[in-house]
């Protein structure tokens, strides 16, 4: 990947969690997950609520140019009539011309960024974003940050999971929503989660602090089908006369077998034996409900933005080793919000110079030094690429160093 982007000027990425997004990371380059109802995503093998199709370049301005050729209306695609009349009188790359944030509202979240909640492999990544938050400052940006151990995010959580996560938010909390042998309420389930809104300190949480931005915690145990119906309906919009359903994708099939990185097939075993129904009821209500939080959020700071890192953990090396374990609801990468129907985009904000791997035990190694690339996140409300177009570029321009050319690969003539 790193080859390719720089042999061309743009590629195209699908991303259900930050497909786009980590890869431009990875790669020190800039990468857009636009709003799902922005983008057609027909064609996509895997098609679903919150799948995405961005574009992955160099430069924001080229993001933006790529962004005018694509957005919008697709009648293969139902969810794009959301789009119409929500794209700017203007294309979106002249949305990359400012190099002040003058009067733009950012808001940090630290819930992505608490230092205390994850390990020593998170630190520099952190680091790295505040000293892209101090940037952002000194160019005009006015920055709303609950500091360090802060969070942006809790009060609307608390305020709006119980009540739109209902049924999701009970089963995680028994012993304050208890349920007969029948699954009957043995209780009042309604004034409790009355209660809840009207005193906060009755708002319960996981031992990981759930619901919390990084994880509102939930289930979706009820849903089914979703994974057998996209896969069989690309099947079928393709035509093949050899693989007619995923069932025969998982047989028919060849895999590579590599000791590091997993195959597909269990994971098309499982879709082809799923219930032979579609139900994603549970799927759309958490959507529902990030975006209640986040909109409500937005609104109460009057923010134009978020910003947090685009993972806190640097790429991994390919080894039998263990990743980073997840920790306090961090995983790899975030997605919490920018899979909910939220734009998202990443852009370099420098380098490490230490990196921690872990023992074929799970135990942190001491540090590396290796200086690997780290991005920043501009999280926006659905539909509002421009804005951050305007910040990702304005923060490109003000750090010309965060992006290197690979000395294996000069400029190309």
């Amino acid at each position: 990947m790193a080859v390719a982007a720089n042999f061309v000027t743009c590629a195209i990425g699908e991303e259900s969690g930050t497909s786009v997004r980590e890869p431009a990371k990875n790669d020190n380059s800039v990468g857009m997950a636009p709003t799902r109802e922005l983008v057609s995503g027909d064609g996509m093998f895997q098609r679903g609520l919150v799948t995405r199709v961005g574009p992955i370049c160099r430069t924001v301005e080229d993001v933006a140019r790529i962004l005018d050729v694509y957005a919008g209306f697709d009648a293969n695609d139902e969810w794009t009539a959301f789009s119409v009349n929500r794209k700017p009188d203007k294309p979106y790359y002249t949305f990359t011309r400012r190099t002040r944030l003058d009067g733009v509202r950012i808001g940090v979240v630290r819930e992505y960024m608490r230092k205390d909640l994850f390990t020593l492999a998170d630190a520099e990544s952190i680091d790295l974003v505040d000293k892209a938050v101090t940037r952002l400052r000194q160019i005009g940006a006015t920055i709303v940050d609950p500091g360090p151990t802060g969070s942006l995010f809790q009060e609307c959580v608390d305020d709006w999971v119980p009540k739109w996560q209902n049924q999701q938010f009970i089963r995680q909390f028994p012993a304050l929503f208890p349920f007969d042998a029948a699954g009957v309420p043995a209780s009042d389930h309604v004034t409790t989660l009355l209660d809840m809104y009207f005193d906060k300190s009755l708002v319960p949480h996981t031992a990981t602090g759930r619901p919390n931005i990084r994880n509102i915690g939930g289930s979706g145990s009820t849903d089914a089908g979703d994974a057998k119906y996209n896969f069989n309906f690309y099947i079928r919009q393709r035509g093949d006369t050899n693989i007619l359903d995923v069932g025969d994708l998982a047989n028919k099939a060849n895999f590579f077998v590599d000791p590091v990185l997993a195959n597909r097939k269990s994971s098309l075993v499982s879709a082809a034996r799923s219930p032979q129904t579609l139900a994603n009821a549970s799927a759309l209500q958490t959507r529902f409900a990030v975006q209640t939080v986040v909109f409500d959020c937005f609104a109460r700071m009057d923010l134009d933005a978020v910003v947090y890192p685009s993972g806190n953990i640097p790429p991994g090396i390919l080894s039998p080793n263990p990743p980073e374990p997840t920790v306090n609801d961090r995983g790899l990468n975030w997605t919490t919000i920018s899979s909910r129907g939220f734009a998202a985009m990443t852009v370099p904000a420098g380098f490490t110079t230490a990196v921690y791997d872990r023992g074929v035990d799970g135990t942190l190694l001491p540090p590396v030094p290796a200086a690997l690339p780290v991005g920043i996140d501009f999280l926006g409300l659905p539909f509002t690429e421009q804005t951050l177009l305007t910040i990702g570029a304005a923060y490109q321009a003000a750090t010309p160093g965060n992006r290197r050319q690979p000395p294996a690969f000069p400029p190309l003539d």
